[in-house]
């Protein structure tokens, strides 16, 4: 005889798939909880956010807005994680990450090499002779330079600690810059100047 009326199912699909493929698939009595995608996307830096570390808002798609904590010192393609910042979990699984690609924009004057930040520093023809106590900017502020007498262009002068994060150091090459416009009065100077028995390096010379 057939199975009563209220019988138990012999070929029940539903054991059959959670058998196979975990607890919970293709059957009504509850499903997996998944972890939520994750989302990636490059935030464009500037070079002194970079050097100096900051925070900034970004607006995704979807309308939401994220706070990026951007630590000293970072490089272009370097990648940030924001834990549970991603996509939403299914059936209550935790959320995704945001992943933040970070690209560096140049900056007008400074140059980063490693953990030493370098840049070109113009001098007046006096300042290179006599010397001088000059400002010279930094990535943390604007410091007082001495440049020895006498300094000719290419002369490199070290800050220590004013490279990236205070890990390494500024290194300042010095552009003697003559005026724009003529100087009779120099001019008549250097035809005045005593010759000295000196000739500088140049190139293939």
């Amino acid at each position: 005889a057939g199975a009563g009326a209220g019988g138990a199912d012999p070929f029940d699909l539903g054991d059959i798939f959670s058998d196979l493929f975990g607890p919970g698939f293709g059957s009504s009595r509850g499903y997996t909880r998944m972890r939520g995608r994750d989302i990636r996307f490059t935030l464009e830096v500037e070079f002194l956010d970079a050097i100096n570390g900051a925070r900034k808002r970004i607006s995704l798609a979807e309308g939401r807005t994220l706070d990026v904590a951007i630590p000293a010192g970072v490089e272009t393609g370097q990648v940030l994680r924001l834990k549970n910042q991603g996509g939403s979990g299914v059936q209550g699984g935790p959320a995704g990450d945001a992943l933040v690609e970070l690209s560096v924009k140049p900056h007008l004057f400074f140059r980063r090499e490693g953990q030493d930040i370098h840049m070109d520093l113009s001098i007046s023809l006096t300042e290179a002779v006599e010397g001088a106590k000059i400002q010279a900017p930094t990535p943390s502020g604007a410091v007082t330079l001495t440049i020895p007498a006498g300094s000719n262009t290419g002369k490199t002068l070290r800050l220590k600690g004013k490279g990236v994060a205070s890990q390494g150091d500024q290194l300042v090459r010095l552009q003697v810059v003559l005026p724009e416009a003529p100087d009779e009065d120099l001019k008549k100077f250097v035809k005045k100047w005593p010759k000295r028995d000196y000739t500088p390096t140049r190139p293939g010379g």
